[in-house]
């Protein structure tokens, strides 16, 4: 039998599971390509291919950079969100609080899985 024939597994990242105090779940996967983290480090940095008008534009751009990276699903109101488009569309309609919490959970995440990335 070929390679074709046989099954296989896709291998995939190991994600986590965090939960707001309001029951909500945000699913991060557990891991990120090089590439993507100079993208992001260039992004939160100002120095990517779009030019922020300030350095609060570039944190902003940095923060759903790393949202859309790591993002695996999120759980509102027991309704899931698994679409990239979705989850960042969601990620921008968020309240000032949730906003806060993802920063949070972005900011705990990287610093279990991914200590070389300057969360924001």
């Amino acid at each position: 039998m070929g390679k074709r024939g046989r099954n296989r597994q896709r291998l995939r990242a190991p994600s986590s599971d965090y939960t707001d105090a309001a029951g909500n779940v945000l699913t991060l996967r557990g891991s990120l390509t090089p590439a993507a983290r100079a993208e992001y480090a260039q992004t939160l940095a100002g120095t990517a291919g779009r030019a922020a008008a300030t350095q609060e534009d570039a944190w902003q751009r940095a923060v759903e950079l790393l949202f859309e990276r790591l993002a695996v699903r999120w759980t509102i109101a027991g309704a899931p969100i698994e679409r990239q488009r979705e989850l960042l569309a969601r990620l921008r309609a968020a309240s000032p609080q949730e906003r806060a919490w993802v920063r949070a959970t972005l900011r705990e995440h990287c610093a279990e899985h991914f200590p070389d990335v300057d969360a924001p």
